[in-house]
């Protein structure tokens, strides 16, 4: 009678540790590294020694390394790397709710923003927010939207403030402001006079274009929808630049965002004219991660958001309606309940104010 082979006792905990895991996906991030290794503040040796060590421990590779290429995740590294997110990201909300007291908040919370966003955005976020939460290390990441979305994916990011334009189905938004497009002219400028400016008295002149998604596709856009084409003469992704060149007289440009003082822009003063007949305004959005709970520390920033008062501009003499605040999620994109319905809850309360 054959006895059968004993099963060895599975262990009660994982071999592996949690730093050799974020080592991983530090990895994944910046892939290389060497670029891992400086944004962790190890040496690159450490890093790539603690991947090899989890690789040995799970009998999986889990990433491929060369040295001219950089490091590419196999697909067992993939879902790891995935795997490990949501385990770092639990252990952090462990450690930041066991050393925080009782009436506040501690730990990280990594913000988001694009870039000329900026000066709107982060003063407030930066001073009354920061104030009220003294015991949150709050990190700013500028960045395009694209690369956004992709931070917010990973958890490196979250909660971001972005335009309402070409965002991803993953992430779930509020609205916070609108600003409508506007023209930017010389000073002295045959229309400067004007209280707004057709597109079409544009056509035959140069264009300075913000070359940045997501604003260099709405902008062609919106010449797109009057049936012009811009006579594009320079491209940047700075729009001080953009504004910096139609004040020496170079071309117009179209922005979003209104600088705090269009008549001194080193030396060369601009002005700023509404678009005639009028441009649907831009929407402005704080957004976080769908699949998951947002944590306490990202739901202060949200509500946070919610209470700035945000700037608002007239157009034609009347100003521009609010928009709704909380927009729906696509029902194949997983979300928690709870903090959906804290802020319908919240919205509701204000319909009513």
């Amino acid at each position: 009678m054959s006895i059968p082979a004993v099963q060895p006792p599975v262990a009660s905990f994982p071999p592996f540790t949690l730093r050799q895991l974020d080592y991983l996906v530090a990895a994944a991030e910046a892939g290389t590294i060497v670029g891992a290794a400086e944004r962790m503040h190890v040496s690159p040796s450490t890093m790539s020694d603690a991947i090899t060590q989890l690789e040995r421990l799970l009998h999986t590779r889990l990433c491929v390394r060369r040295k001219a290429e950089g490091l590419t995740l196999t697909s067992a590294g993939e879902q790891v790397v995935a795997d490990a997110r949501v385990l770092l990201r639990g252990a952090q909300e462990l450690y930041a709710s066991l050393v925080s007291s009782t009436d506040q908040l501690s730990g990280p919370v990594s913000i988001g923003c694009f870039p000329t966003l900026g000066p709107t955005v982060l003063p407030p976020l930066l001073t009354a927010f920061a104030d009220s939460h003294p015991r949150l290390h709050v990190e700013v990441i500028e960045a395009s939207q694209d690369r956004l979305a992709e931070l917010l994916a990973s958890g490196r990011v979250d909660v971001a403030f972005v335009y309402d334009v070409q965002l991803p189905r993953s992430v779930r938004r509020e609205r916070l402001f609108t600003l409508p497009p506007h023209v930017l002219l010389p000073a002295g400028h045959r229309l400067a006079a004007m209280p707004h400016v057709r597109l079409e008295d544009l056509a035959d002149e140069d264009f300075i274009m913000l070359d940045s998604p997501p604003s260099r596709s709405h902008a062609l856009s919106i010449f797109d929808a009057r049936g012009l084409t811009p006579r594009i003469r320079h491209r940047t992704g700075n729009p001080d630049v953009v504004r910096t060149l139609v004040g020496r007289g170079l071309g117009y440009g179209m922005l979003v965002q209104r600088h705090m003082d269009p008549g001194a822009v080193r030396g060369f003063p601009v002005v700023m004219k509404e678009i005639w007949p009028p441009v649907p305004p831009l929407s402005i959005d704080v957004v976080w991660p769908a699949e998951y709970e947002p944590t306490q520390r990202t739901k202060a920033v949200i509500e946070f958001a919610r209470g700035v008062e945000w700037p608002r501009v007239e157009l034609g003499g009347s100003p521009v309606p609010p928009p709704p605040r909380v927009l729906p999620i696509p029902d194949d994109v997983r979300t928690g309940s709870s903090f959906d319905n804290q802020l319908k809850g919240q919205r509701d309360d204000a319909d009513h104010d």
